[in-house]
């Protein structure tokens, strides 16, 4: 029986201990054990393990509840025609479409993902970003990848580095501990929207849901 997270086989060592310690083997009878205490997590705690855990839980509400919209419903956009003239400095401020919003996720792990390498970010995210991804499956590879990239930027953080300088367009200049914090915060927040966008069109979204169905590994 497996918890709703992502696969272990697409995770990192670290990840994959996190889940273990949340999630644990099932029991005989197909139960879970209890979540650790405070006190046990204190005793295996590191610096990229709490962001990790915190980073595993948007990760899977923002993964399902792409995977729980429909495709036709991908062209989706609240409150259409509203919002046009707002904020022209970043272009079009009309609301996002649920597939512009998936991309958007997507383009900022990457993104936050090259700061962390110090490497060069992709360009206008806010924008949509330069990848061609368009259909849902698509763009669902293209979130599950970058969920893949974020997840190893995390997993590189220590009690060395996490106060290392980070410089970039997004959330720079920082530091390393800083901008994982702006990682969490942003996925939280378009998850935040995404679910709107599901519960408008009569959608539970799947954390929400009595048993929350585990992602899916491929597309």
């Amino acid at each position: 029986m497996r918890a709703p997270f992502l696969p272990v086989s697409e995770r990192t060592a670290g990840v994959a201990l996190i889940i273990f310690i949340f999630t644990g083997a099932a029991t005989a009878r197909g139960q879970q054990p209890p979540a650790p205490s405070a006190a046990e997590l204190s005793k295996k705690e590191t610096v990229s393990s709490a962001m990790l855990r915190q980073l595993q839980f948007q990760e899977y509400e923002v993964r399902s509840t792409a995977e729980a919209m429909p495709e036709e419903l991908y062209s989706y956009r609240p409150a259409e025609g509203k919002f046009k003239s707002e904020k022209p400095e970043f272009g079009s401020a009309e609301v996002r479409t649920f597939a512009e919003q998936v991309k958007h996720v997507a383009c900022a792990n990457f993104a936050f993902a090259a700061e962390f390498a110090g490497q060069k970010p992709p360009e206008a995210c806010d924008k949509g970003g330069p990848d061609p991804a368009k259909t849902k499956r698509e763009l669902l590879i293209y979130l599950r990848n970058s969920f893949m990239a974020i997840d190893k930027s995390l997993g590189a953080i220590t009690s060395q580095n996490q106060f290392d300088p980070i410089e970039g367009p997004y959330a720079g200049p920082n530091t390393r501990l800083g901008l994982a914090a702006v990682v969490i915060w942003h996925n939280a927040d378009h998850y935040g929207q995404m679910t709107i966008y599901l519960r408008l069109n009569g959608i539970v979204p799947p954390s929400s849901r009595p048993n929350p169905p585990p992602v899916k590994d491929t597309y």
